[in-house]
């Protein structure tokens, strides 16, 4: 699973995506198309529940959960007609998960803004609508073939077609896909489309160094409209941001105590954005490694184990399971099965956030 950084040119999208996966390019330079092939970069997931099970359960190593995240160039007006660079980038956000755009909400003379003012609801307004275009022409182009196939008495491109009439009336009305209800048969059956507007989206605020609570007007905007969408949000100084992940830990700890941060706004992000996914984390603890693993809300047991490996699906038996608030209470896997706090599930169940879990596999 992998989120695409996407925004207009020039607002600190390149910086953020710098300061999440520590890196350094020429792409943080100010000027639009700095991003030309999208870069990509794996940026852990920071989880504080990990700490905890370590004071009880010591291990070699600490493995958080990763996020996969692709930097797009900037999109601009006309995207979809194939202005600045096009349809290429439109194609670089069709084979991503979900969307986490840069919205810019600070003013700044030295960074022109793509549309000449800063103005983060048109920003918003302005990808949303190049991703409505792109949609209704994959949804014409799809329509044609599913129509034909539909003719010769083909079951499922007749429900194609349904399925696409119903998501063109949708994009016309002005509203994304993601907000379109479908059956499951509806769903799979315009899965290969990859349609932009149905991806989840998450909104970025990108502040000034003088408004990091996210105080300003332009940041309530952006607040209010990711509210009504039903949309995560989360602020960002993504300068400050760049600055603190260059630093040694120490120095990190001071910095953020300097400028009032409990922790990197990085960190908040990440972990929104892991949410935005549709993922959760279980972990494996033992003497060898304490590891946060990956896996999609709603998984079974043989789902989450086939994470490790997928013979460890085929063969799940079943799974040992406990939480961290036993081991807390307990202080040792030993004591938290003495107290029959240790649960055994089968083939059906499904794995929830934050669980333990042991799989026996045969």
């Amino acid at each position: 699973m992998e989120a695409g950084i996407v925004g207009l040119p020039n607002v600190g999208k390149s910086t953020l995506f710098n300061a999440l996966t520590l890196s350094k390019s020429a792409a943080s330079e100010n000027y639009p198309f700095c991003t030309i092939e999208p870069n990509e970069g794996v940026v852990s997931v920071p989880d504080g529940r990990l700490d905890r099970i370590t004071k009880y359960i010591v291990p070699q190593k600490v493995i958080p959960a990763v996020l996969k995240l692709v930097d797009i160039a900037g999109i601009v007006k006309g995207a979809s007609e194939g202005e600045g660079l096009g349809n290429k980038f439109l194609s670089h956000i069709r084979q991503v998960d979900a969307i986490l755009q840069v919205v810019r909400c600070f003013e700044d003379e030295d960074v022109i803004h793509v549309s000449g003012n800063v103005d983060p609801i048109a920003d918003i307004e302005t990808i949303e609508t190049e991703l409505t275009f792109a949609d209704m022409e994959a949804v014409s182009s799809g329509m044609e073939k599913a129509v034909r196939s539909a003719r010769s008495g083909d079951k499922e491109a007749k429900l194609r077609v349904e399925t696409l009439e119903k998501c063109n009336a949708h994009l016309e009305q002005g509203h994304p896909l993601r907000t379109l209800e479908l059956n499951e048969l509806q769903r799979k059956s315009i899965n290969s489309f990859g349609f932009l507007t149905a991806k989840p989206i998450m909104y970025v605020a990108n502040v000034s160094e003088d408004d990091l609570e996210g105080k300003s007007p332009l940041v309530v905007k952006v607040r209010e409209h990711a509210e009504k969408a039903g949309a995560g949000m989360v602020v960002v100084c993504a300068k400050i941001e760049s600055e603190i992940a260059e630093l040694e830990p120490e120095e990190r700890a001071e910095m953020l105590e300097a400028v009032g941060l409990p922790e990197p706004a990085l960190a908040v992000l990440a972990r929104e954005a892991y949410r935005t996914l549709g993922l959760e984390s279980y972990f494996t603890a033992g003497e060898k490694e304490v590891r946060a693993w990956t896996i999609p809300s709603g998984a079974t047991g043989p789902e989450a184990a086939g994470v490790i490996h997928t013979d460890f699906e085929k063969g799940f038996i079943r799974a040992e399971v406990f939480t961290l608030e036993d081991l807390e209470e307990h202080g040792s896997e030993v004591e938290i099965k003495k107290a029959g706090k240790m649960r055994v599930e089968g083939k059906t169940y499904v794995v929830k956030d934050g669980d333990i879990c042991h799989f026996r596999i045969g």
